[in-house]
């Protein structure tokens, strides 16, 4: 069941079971999850030893606190991806920018601010941003104070479709796919457990 506020999340003392698997990045955690599922297995428990959902859940490394997260689906172009933190599609200079999160953070850039990786939903930001605005939005970025921005808009979704005037590059939990156009994005509630 995903959080409500108020309510207590986590697991404390809860151990990495013997057939999870260990992940140092989000990108390792994504490339795992997906090989599961392209074998239609179960989806394993993932201990996250660092990337953006283990510093959004507190991870400090020592795999003792579990915690069921959602799992954000994205339909580029057609190809079905799944990602664990983030789906950023932009630009080379990032004026032009589609961030879809299920953490907090972007790096070193607390990009969705109010994002939590178990509330049935994924942050969106849509961006067109002029040259002058992008140096005052990256600034902001590492406190979580570049929102509210008349350049860029924010909603929360459990589902949304994003249409693209051009192609532009896609990350995913922090690596390059290739590019897309069109996005259909999807919060999968409540899919995976991950210790950290």
């Amino acid at each position: 069941m995903t959080i409500s506020k108020g309510s207590a999340y986590g697991e404390p003392g809860a151990l990495l079971p013997e057939d999870g698997v260990r992940c140092a990045t989000d990108a390792e955690a994504r490339r795992a999850v997906e090989a599961a599922r392209r074998h239609r297995r179960p989806l394993p428990v993932l201990g996250l030893s660092g990337g953006d959902l283990a510093r959004t859940l507190g991870g400090a490394g020592s795999l003792d606190v579990a915690f069921p997260v959602d799992l954000g689906q994205v339909l580029v172009d057609g190809r079905l991806h799944l990602f664990l933190a983030s789906c950023v599609v932009r630009n080379r200079w990032w004026t032009r920018t589609l961030a879809v999160g299920n953490a907090q953070w972007l790096g070193e850039w607390n990009v969705w601010p109010r994002g939590h990786p178990n509330d049935g939903r994924l942050d969106l930001l849509e961006a067109r941003l002029a040259p002058g605005d992008l140096r005052k939005v990256r600034a902001r970025l590492r406190t979580g104070s570049h929102l509210p921005h008349p350049g860029i808009r924010e909603r929360r979704v459990r589902a949304e479709t994003v249409e693209l005037e051009r192609p532009l590059g896609v990350w995913l939990d922090g690596e390059r796919i290739g590019e897309g156009r069109t996005f259909a994005f999807r919060c999968l509630p409540d899919a995976l457990r991950v210790v950290v």
